[in-house]
């Protein structure tokens, strides 16, 4: 069982776009991070790369699988285009 620093909303977080990467500030001075990915595969523990605390975010997983299902269904439609081209 892990005891974590804080629970903190995916909201309260600032997303970086170009990483696909959200942040949140540790006490430390550095930034809790968890990424997309993470959060499409449902984990729910942002870690800090300076400190071993750990927070536990709070986010709706059904958000983040509906957004992996849209990335399937475009690179199969993507690839569909591809077929039909050559």
């Amino acid at each position: 069982m892990s005891i974590y620093h804080d629970e903190v909303e995916i909201e309260d977080f600032e997303y970086d776009e170009e990483e696909e990467i959200y942040y949140y500030p540790c006490p430390c001075g550095d930034r809790f991070q968890i990424t997309k990915e993470e959060l499409m595969e449902g984990e729910e523990v942002a870690t800090c790369p300076s400190c071993s605390l750990i927070i536990k975010v709070i986010y709706d997983p059904d958000m983040f699988k509906a957004e992996d299902q849209e990335d399937g269904i475009l690179n199969e439609k993507l690839t569909q285009l591809k077929l039909e081209t050559n």
